[in-house]
C-alpha cells in the first residue's frame, strides 16, 4: 500500500480532496481515508528505534523546592536543573504552582479553535513569522517536500499579549495561562544561571527577558491511517531558552539522548521542559539544545501547547563572557553573536532540518 500511494499525486489518490489542503483536520476526517498522500510520506529512516529508558531516568525537577524550598534543599534542586541541562537538554516539572482546571482550560479552547469551520481559521492565517497570530498545517510549506501531520496556532503573547478572537473564552483562558506559564519559565532560569556559576538574575538582565519573546503554538495531530509513514514533526531543536509543553494525555514527543530517540510520557499535572538552541549558545555548548520530534497515532488525536520562552528580539545572544574566562585560561567561543530576532526569522523561514541553524552560528573548532 505504501508503494502504491507514493506512486500517487495527492489529487490523484484523492479525486474527492481539492488540490490545496488547509488543514490536516480536514484531510484526517476525509470519509474512507485508508492511507495518506505522497506529499506527506516519509523515509522510513525518520521512524527508526526507539528505546526505553529505565523508570524514573528522565529528569523531575520539583519546582516548588526551587522557589521557596530550605536553602539546602534549592541547592540540590539549582544542582539537578544544571544536570539536566547538562545531560539531558530536557526534564519534567512538577509542584509548578499552576492550576491543573486552567491546564485543562487551555487545552480545550485550543481544541476549539481547531474545530473552528475551515474558513473561520483562515481568517487568522498570518503570512510572515513575525506575525502575531498565525495558523495552518505543517510548518513551512513553501519550502517543505514533504509535509506534516499538524495543524498550529502560534500566538505572540508577550511583551505584547495578542489572541485569536475565535472561540469565545480563548483569550481570556490563554492571557492567565501565558502569565502563570512566563513566571514559571522565569523561576527555571533563574536557576539555570545559578548552575552555571552566573548570578541568579544574569539571563533576565542580560538579554531583557522583561521584554523577552514568548510564542504560545498549540499544535494538532489528528488521527493517520499510516503512522508509520507520517511525521507529526521531524526532528528539530527549539529556538529561544526554555520551552514548556502539556499535552492531552496522548503520547507522542520524542527526544533524543546520547544519540537514541526516547518515547516521552508525563507525569500528571507536569510541564515537558526542553532547552533550546541560545540557551546553547549562551552555555557556550555546556548546556545543549535536544533534538525532538513529534509522531502521530492511528486511534488518537494529540493536543499539545508548547510555549517557547526567548530574550527580547533586539538582543544579541553569545556566550556570556563570564564562562569564557577561568583560572586554568580563557575558553574560546563556540559561536558567534546573532540578534534573536535574524535567528527566528532564519530557523521559522526554512525547512525544519536538525540543528541546521545553531550550524550557522557555531564556530568551527580549530
Amino acid at each position: 500500500m505504501a508503494a502504491e500511494t507514493a506512486s500517487l499525486l495527492p489529487s490523484q489518490a484523492f479525486p474527492s480532496q481539492p488540490t490545496k489542503i488547509t488543514s490536516i483536520k480536514t484531510l484526517a476526517e476525509s470519509p474512507g481515508l485508508t492511507s495518506i498522500p505522497a506529499t506527506y510520506t516519509f523515509t522510513p529512516d525518520l521512524h527508526d528505534h526507539v528505546t526505553c529508558v529505565p523508570e524514573g531516568s528522565i529528569p523531575v525537577i520539583d519546582y516548588s523546592l526551587l522557589i521557596s524550598g530550605t536553602p539546602d534543599q534549592r541547592s540540590k534542586i539549582v544542582h539537578e536543573l544544571g544536570r539536566a541541562c547538562q545531560d539531558w537538554g530536557f526534564f519534567m516539572v512538577i509542584n509548578h504552582g499552576v492550576p491543573e482546571n486552567l491546564l485543562s482550560s487551555i487545552l480545550d479552547g485550543c481544541k476549539g479553535f481547531f474545530d473552528l469551520p475551515e474558513e473561520e481559521k483562515q481568517e487568522f492565517k498570518g503570512n510572515h513569522v513575525l506575525d502575531p497570530i498565525r495558523s495552518g498545517t505543517s510548518f513551512n510549506v513553501s519550502v517543505e517536500k514533504a509535509f506534516y501531520w499538524r495543524d498550529f496556532l502560534k500566538v505572540f503573547v508577550h511583551p505584547v499579549f495578542y489572541s485569536p478572537t475565535k472561540p469565545a473564552g480563548l483569550s481570556e483562558i490563554s492571557l492567565e495561562y501565558s502569565q502563570r506559564v512566563r513566571e514559571v519559565a522565569r523561576g527555571l532560569l533563574k536557576g539555570i544561571s545559578e548552575s552555571l556559576g552566573l548570578e541568579g538574575s544574569y539571563i533576565d538582565k542580560a538579554l531583557n527577558l522583561e521584554q523577552g519573546k514568548q510564542i504560545f503554538i498549540a499544535n494538532l495531530y489528528p488521527t493517520c491511517p499510516q503512522p508509520e509513514l507520517a511525521m507529526g514533526m521531524p526532528p528539530h531543536s527549539d529556538h529561544g531558552f526554555l520551552t514548556l509543553l502539556i499535552q492531552n494525555g496522548i503520547g507522542g514527543l520524542q527526544i533524543q539522548h546520547k544519540g537514541k530517540w526516547v518515547d516521552v510520557g508525563a507525569l500528571p499535572n507536569s510541564f515537558l521542559v526542553n532547552t533550546g538552541d541560545h540557551l546553547e549558545i549562551l552555555s557556550n555548548g555546556r548546556y545543549k539544545s535536544v533534538l525532538h520530534r513529534a509522531m502521530v497515532n492511528r486511534k488518537a488525536t494529540r493536543i499539545s501547547i508548547a510555549m517557547a520562552h526567548g530574550p527580547s528580539l533586539d538582543s544579541v545572544v553569545s556566550p556570556a563572557p563570564e564562562l569564557l574566562v577561568s583560572s586554568i585560561g580563557n575558553e574560546p567561543a563556540a559561536y558567534v553573536g546573532m540578534k534573536y530576532k535574524d535567528y527566528l526569522e532564519l530557523q521559522q523561514s526554512n525547512k525544519l532540518d536538525g540543528k541546521s541553524c545553531l550550524d550557522r552560528v557555531r564556530i568551527p573548532a580549530v
